[in-house]
């Protein structure tokens, strides 16, 4: 599948690709069509096998576990188990839920107003969690694709960083994490951390 973001310049690719190809002709169209090509690898978006696994946090991207730290939640002030993850330049730049549940905006933001703002999914279990996409190696700003008041699946499409970025995940202090730095993981496929309930 092609990210939603990937349509365009895969379509305009395809057409620049046609019409040199048929005005020039196919030696000269070649490079062209490899455009088609990275264009299809840089916003391919393939399903994910997303795990039944009661109380599971899926890492919301692609790419290498950069930080595992209990640090304060500046969106929901509060004590917390921060996941960071940094998706590299050959990573799907997709991102993904983290868990099934209600979107809602934090009531509070980071004192530095260049942070990006975060999104607080609410499980059924009243569990908070907080997904942050931060800017991509551009500084360009991610898309968002759910909106504050809708229902999440685990797992399902929540935003694209062109070209990767770093992605955040505030999750209550006593979460027990299933990753450590350095680790690969795969968007909506691979479990970060478990969430603790007695």
């Amino acid at each position: 599948m092609i990210a939603r973001h990937g349509v365009t310049p895969l379509l305009a690719a395809i057409l620049a690709a046609v019409l040199v190809m048929h005005f020039l002709g196919v030696i000269v169209s070649v490079p062209a069509w490899l455009l088609v090509v990275a264009v299809l690898l840089l916003y391919r978006d393939p399903d994910r096998n997303i795990p039944s696994q009661p109380l599971s946090v899926v890492s919301p991207a692609d790419g290498r576990v950069v930080s595992v730290e209990h640090t304060r939640d500046p969106y929901l002030d509060r004590a917390s188990l921060k996941i960071s993850i940094e998706m590299g330049l050959f990573d799907v730049f997709t991102t993904r839920s983290p868990v099934e549940g209600k979107v809602l905006e934090p009531p509070t933001r980071p004192e530095n107003k260049s942070d990006p703002h975060g999104v607080w999914l609410k499980t059924d279990e009243e569990d908070d969690i907080v997904i942050v996409m931060n800017r991509g190696r551009m500084n360009n700003k991610p898309h968002c694709y759910i909106g504050f008041g809708e229902r999440v699946g685990q797992g399902r499409r929540c935003g694209f960083v062109h070209w990767g970025g770093r992605v955040d995940v505030y999750l209550p202090d006593y979460t027990r994490p299933a990753v450590t730095e350095n680790n690969r993981v795969l968007g909506g496929t691979d479990v970060i951390a478990t969430l603790v309930h007695e």
